[in-house]
């Protein structure tokens, strides 16, 4: 039987495999993830999946599954489209939610299942966006105060309180909102081979 790495130390990665009910590993790879001069979010998160599963086939052999993800205001294909950061106190965390209110904010979340055996090397960058309702003031200080989102890209959690924020979602699978296409991933394993509804890894 051949293993499966989830290359992340994310809990939210790891819950959201786990729905699968496959049996895997963990191990987090330690790469550098700044993002290049000239570079696209979509390339900067196209590339950081590769790299993190061929960081960790250097040392493990199996199905390495990594991802990653940003959020920006902009659509994600141009290299001067910012990337929504943390927020370092609550006052930034404030400006970021007046700034998402009545705007679309587009997550791209990659995905990329490397074969160690064969070397096979499937990526994907989905596209979820969400669209935010017309927040006050009062409601935005409501929300941070409640959740706390400070270690959240954006200032929210959708996984939360922070679906209160929203007008709409928009995408093919809720699941890379959180940080991990399932969807998309169940399809690469496909590829590999492996039917997850009758087969057990």
């Amino acid at each position: 039987m051949i293993s499966l790495i989830l290359a992340s130390n994310s809990p939210f990665r790891k819950t959201l495999l786990a729905k699968l009910g496959l049996a895997f590993d963990i191990h987090p790879p330690k790469i550098d993830e700044s993002r290049k001069k000239s570079e696209t979010p979509e390339k900067l998160v196209y590339r950081l999946a590769q790299e993190k599963a061929r960081e960790i086939g250097k040392t493990h052999s199996g199905l390495i599954i990594a991802s990653d993800q940003v959020a920006t205001i902009n659509s994600g294909f141009n290299t001067n489209d910012n990337i929504l950061t943390k927020p370092k106190n609550h006052e930034e965390a404030i400006k970021q939610l007046k700034q998402n209110s009545c705007n679309t904010v587009n997550f791209l979340t990659s995905l990329s299942l490397l074969n160690t055996n064969t070397g096979n090397m499937q990526t994907k960058v989905e596209i979820f966006k969400v669209i935010f309702k017309k927040l006050n003031i009062d409601q935005i200080n409501h929300y941070l105060k409640k959740e706390t989102p400070y270690n959240c890209a954006g200032s929210f959690k959708s996984e939360s309180l922070g679906i209160g924020l929203f007008k709409c979602m928009i995408g093919n699978d809720p699941n890379s909102l959180i940080g991990l296409p399932l969807i998309q991933l169940i399809t690469m394993l496909e590829n590999e081979g492996i039917d997850i509804l009758t087969d057990n890894i």
